[in-house]
């Protein structure tokens, strides 16, 4: 019998399921960051991803925990089902194609038989539970964590398979926000709870020496980090600096980040977002900052953050950007960055796609500095409620309810 580790519960094997695992960012980073928590709180962690990140894109190594990865590659798309029971060769190529899925949830299987049943599994990717639901669990309670807005999720074209899935071999699903939590309990789920992800601390921004220590946000450049994907919306953040740069010609605008999706189109673009900003004719104020890999350099310099994207689960860059200090401005377009963002409070909420207000509250932060300073000092507290410690015990409690 393990030793307790608090008193709400017990020293687990806790098997965490993603995607992938070496990507850095998305439910990858999620993962490490979730591994490294709970591996921290004594438990067995191992890291399992289905497939690694595509050649040529960016890896990252792991940490204090195991790791293990499924597939070499990406893992074969399903083939459309037979049309016909006639259909013998699309049947033959569908049975293969659940072959080696089986082949593969064995493997998981072989992993979770280690735990003796003393385990949990926590699933962090809709379509990473097809694994977990074909391999044997052993009687360990199984976790799906939806890191996506409802919304966005059931405009998915597996939706409902995955309610399927959640409701035939998942012992808990938890969401984002508890509104999340409501939309799912109404699409016939009764197994719902609400867990936010961990933030970890990413170090306070550095001071120059002798210079001002509040010049972090009382500088000119206005700060955005993330994929340099459609979803993410640099394209609607490039329209409204074009409205800004004209009349604040003092200010520019640091982009930190790289496009996904693999090497080439990747770069294809970014090479449409550059081309798109020197259209606009504010390439002399924007900079292209790239990939970093301490996210408290992104905030050493910044004003305020600007998060300007179509679609957010519950988006990890934001609050880390309010740690600093740095306010927010945002679409309102999930709970998760409504959870957040406090309109007027720690930050300023855009109606979704409205280009106009974007650019106007993103002046009403540039010209007024006695707002930025108010709402960056609320910000800074915002992150607390997501720390590791704070998180961690939440899942402590989550485990304890699982292993009665």
């Amino acid at each position: 019998m393990h030793q307790p580790l608090t008193s709400s519960g017990w020293l687990l094997d806790v098997f965490l399921v993603s995607g992938s695992v070496d990507a850095p960012c998305g439910s990858a980073r999620r993962a490490r960051e979730l591994a490294g928590v709970l591996a921290g709180r004594g438990h067995r962690v191992r890291l399992v991803g289905i497939a690694p990140v595509p050649e040529g894109e960016r890896r990252v190594a792991g940490g204090a925990y195991g790791s293990t990865v499924l597939y070499g590659g990406l893992p074969p798309v399903a083939p459309p089902a037979p049309r016909s029971r006639l259909n013998l060769l699309a049947r033959g190529r569908r049975r293969a194609h659940e072959r080696g899925m089986r082949e593969k949830a064995g493997e998981l299987s072989a992993l979770f038989a280690g735990s003796g049943g003393d385990g949990v599994v926590v699933v962090l990717e809709g379509w990473a539970l097809e694994w977990v639901a074909l391999a044997d669990t052993a009687g360990m309670p199984v976790v799906l964590v939806s890191q996506e807005a409802f919304a966005a999720t059931k405009t998915g074209a597996r939706f409902r398979r995955l309610r399927w899935l959640c409701r035939s071999g998942v012992d808990r699903v938890l969401a984002p926000t508890r509104q999340d939590a409501d939309w799912w309990v109404l699409n016939w789920l009764n197994n719902v709870g609400v867990m936010p992800p961990v933030v970890v601390p990413v170090g306070a921004p550095v001071v120059t020496p002798g210079a001002d220590a509040g010049a972090g946000r009382r500088g000119t450049c206005v700060v955005s980090l993330g994929r340099l994907d459609h979803d993410k919306g640099i394209d609607i953040l490039l329209d409204a600096w074009a409205l800004l740069a004209p009349r604040h010609p003092a200010w520019r605008l640091r982009v930190y980040g790289e496009a996904g999706g693999g090497a080439a189109p990747g770069r294809a673009r970014e090479d449409a977002l550059h081309k798109h900003c020197a259209e606009l004719g504010i390439a002399a104020s924007v900079e292209w900052a790239g990939y970093v890999e301490d996210a408290a350099q992104a905030w050493r310099e910044g004003a305020f953050f600007v998060l300007p994207s179509r679609q957010e689960g519950f988006p990890l860059a934001p609050l880390e950007a309010m740690g600093a200090g740095l306010p927010c401005v945002a679409f309102d377009v999930s709970p998760g960055v409504r959870e957040i963002v406090t309109d007027e409070v720690d930050g300023l909420l855009v109606r979704p796609g409205n280009l106009d207000e974007l650019a106007q509250k993103m002046e009403r932060l540039m010209v007024e500095e006695e707002l930025r300073e108010r709402l960056g000092e609320a910000a800074r507290g915002v992150v607390g409620r997501y720390a590791p410690e704070v998180v961690g015990e939440r899942w402590e409690e989550l485990f304890a309810l699982l292993r009665r």
